[in-house]
């Protein structure tokens, strides 16, 4: 009794940055890349705010992800209001319970070790061809930009079979969607919200198109043909259309994110590139296609592995996650009320602790210096569907540029990284091929 007692008055009330409105603390989340870190510093690893009227917890720190994330059966999914529209009530990000479990399920068969080995020749061809296209350019190419391509690509075309105009004017209005995703959601007319909606019922009438027709066996789509929830009922067109939405968004937007700033580290880095470099070259190009999800490994290439880590430690493709706690929570001894939101803090927990954080060091991977727990695809149970394939898609990208050629960036650029809805150089990350 006694040992109890002292726990329950060991817990600390939550600090609150005493924000009412959050209108300011909303433009500053949007316009300081150091906002939670700032905040964390001075109200410790769990506060409270506002954004826009909504009371937000922020968390960092193992511990405190731990706790959170341990306790699934009292916490559940969120976004904000913008992402829950544009993504539509059916998507798996919008569901919970029994009902997300059930969908997780069916979706995940497009991500398996036999559907990644199927995607493999496709992926390795469109690296190729990407190879090829940077030794013939006669002027400089935005490389940020063909990391998009190629990472919504690899999504609509090797997974989900769309080819020619349909991808590719797709493809545009997914541009438009992607960037409204956290925008304040009112559709005034000409607002990037007003025109995300607009790109949205186009993109379902195409989905709806690709479901109407039948499977061609170049994509995944037959993996999910008769599927059925955990009730044996069928998932509806209307459902999965919206599961395929998500898929686009998630197979592509943290893809692109990861590679582009992989890329600039190696282009800004020349030492961290000849590091890399050392271990790629002795890698076959292509890989074996019945090994195409193991070749490059952590076992085959440490060093590939190391620099992908810290990519995704530093430049974390999504800055945080969000949760819904359903009751009151102790997370790292701080009091959480039921009915919070809850951001954890991906990019400044992963910069939170003793030692150069602050620099970018794949070489602590190897040494065994790193002491933080990744979650560049999130955590706990709604962990993201495609990590197996976007770790593939960079791995293969990586060692087949570097195997097949060597670009030289162009000085004369901002190499500074936007943040929202993921981090990207700013002027595209300009390259040029060397002789």
């Amino acid at each position: 009794m006694q040992r109890g007692w002292m726990a329950k008055s060991a817990h600390r009330p939550l600090p609150t940055t005493g924000a009412l409105t959050g209108t300011l603390e909303a433009l500053a989340f949007f316009r300081d890349p150091t906002f939670a870190q700032r905040r964390f510093k001075r109200h410790g690893n769990v506060f409270e705010t506002s954004m826009l009227g909504q009371p937000m917890v922020f968390i960092q720190g193992e511990q405190a992800i731990n706790d959170l994330l341990s306790q699934a059966d009292a916490i559940d999914g969120w976004w904000p209001k913008s992402v829950q529209q544009l993504l539509g009530r059916h998507s798996l990000a919008n569901r919970n319970g029994a009902s997300h479990k059930a969908r997780r399920k069916v979706v995940a068969q497009l991500f398996s070790t036999s559907a990644l080995m199927r995607y493999g020749p496709s992926i390795i061809e469109m690296v190729d061809d990407l190879a090829d296209e940077l030794k013939n350019a006669t002027r400089p190419v935005p490389l940020a930009s063909k990391m998009r391509g190629f990472a919504f690509s690899v999504i609509a075309s090797t997974v989900l079979g769309l080819e020619g105009t349909d991808r590719d004017e797709m493809f545009l209005d997914f541009e438009i969607w992607t960037k409204a995703l956290f925008s304040i959601p009112i559709a005034l007319p000409g607002s990037p919200f007003a025109k995300a909606l607009k790109a949205r019922k186009r993109l379902l009438e195409r989905l709806r198109k690709v479901l109407s027709e039948p499977i061609n066996c170049q994509g995944g789509l037959d993996l999910l043909t008769g599927s059925l929830d955990e009730s044996g009922i069928p998932l509806t067109d209307e459902d999965l259309v919206e599961q395929l939405l998500l898929l686009l968004f998630a197979g592509y937007e943290t893809t692109a994110s990861a590679l582009s700033c992989l890329m600039r580290e190696l282009l800004i880095n020349p030492p961290i590139e000849a590091w890399l470099r050392e271990e790629i070259d002795y890698l076959s190009w292509p890989p074996t296609p019945q090994l195409v999800s193991i070749d490059y490994d952590t076992t085959n290439a440490p060093r590939l592995d190391a620099m992908v880590r810290e990519v995704m430690r530093l430049t974390p493709p999504v800055g945080g996650f969000f949760r819904r706690t359903k009751k009151t929570l102790v997370v790292d001894g701080v009091v959480i009320p039921a009915n919070r939101v809850v951001q954890i803090a991906l990019t400044a927990s992963n910069r939170n602790g003793i030692g150069d954080l602050e620099a970018f060091r794949p070489q602590r991977h190897i040494d065994n210096d790193c002491s933080i727990t990744l979650m560049p695809f999130g955590g706990g149970e709604r962990i993201c569907l495609g990590k197996s394939l976007a770790e593939l898609e960079i791995r293969l990208m990586v060692v087949g540029l570097l195997r097949q050629l060597q670009l030289v960036v162009i000085q004369d650029q901002d190499f500074t990284l936007q943040q929202l809805p993921s981090p990207f150089p700013q002027d595209g990350l300009l390259v040029k091929a060397q002789n």
